[in-house]
């Protein structure tokens, strides 16, 4: 796997294999071009009252697009970001496995836990399953959220079973994506936000496509949890 950073003023951009992964504007941090980090935003926005700062584990720093968006939006808030590579050298990432480095954290630690680790097209299959969808179950606070991006192709039978994982773990799980990937005719991103409490789904529909808990339920009817 080959990357590099493509510089171009104030902009980034992170190339895997030759392909964008990762992009964000040093100028101006709330500006997110990648439309599944604008999702993930959404929910940053909408999941606690305006301006309250977010205690956050970002899983896959990428160049740090959302963990600058949390601190421009959230003055206040906390970031700890982990990847297997450093790709942003201004910021503070532990480079280490995204599992191991939930297993370490205490309990009750995070407001917020965002999962954006791929190893090519897919989500590395240690970091899809119960066993670790407890693990970062139990080191977010009451009331905290995970959220995480996905990508499958049709007719998603992986994705189905990834969210059928988050779902059976949390009370509320929330699937975010653009029409055609929800209907399964495209390949494309889904985000999925889960917690155990009510999620504010009147507000997240008003910006964009959305199932929610029962249609979620359907979505993802007869796709088996995930085991290690």
């Amino acid at each position: 796997m080959s990357t590099r950073v493509v510089t171009d003023g104030s902009e980034r951009t992170l190339l895997v294999d030759g392909l964008e992964a990762s992009h964000v504007d040093l100028a101006e941090p709330t500006r997110l071009t990648f439309p599944y980090m604008r999702r993930i935003a959404d929910v940053i926005d909408l999941m606690a009252p305006s301006g309250r700062p977010l205690r956050t584990l970002h899983l896959g720093a990428g160049l740090g697009a959302l963990a600058r968006y949390v601190h421009a939006m959230r003055p206040g808030a906390s970031s700890h970001l982990v990847d297997i590579a450093r790709h942003a050298p201004d910021l503070a990432v532990e480079i280490a496995d995204a599992r191991e480095a939930v297993e370490r954290r205490p309990r009750r630690s995070y407001d917020l836990v965002i999962g954006d680790v791929f190893d090519g097209p897919v989500v590395p299959r240690h970091l899809t399953t119960a066993e670790f969808v407890a693990q970062v179950r139990r080191v977010l606070r009451p009331g905290g959220v995970y959220a995480v991006n996905l990508i499958d192709d049709p007719p998603h039978r992986l994705a189905r079973r990834q969210v059928a994982t988050i779902a059976a773990a949390f009370s509320e799980t929330l699937l975010l994506a653009e029409r055609p990937v929800l209907s399964g005719r495209r390949t494309g991103n889904l985000v999925v936000a889960a917690a155990d409490r009510t999620l504010p789904v009147a507000r997240l529909r008003r910006r964009g496509e959305l199932l929610d808990s029962e249609a979620v339920d359907v979505w993802c009817k007869g796709g088996r949890v995930l085991r290690d």
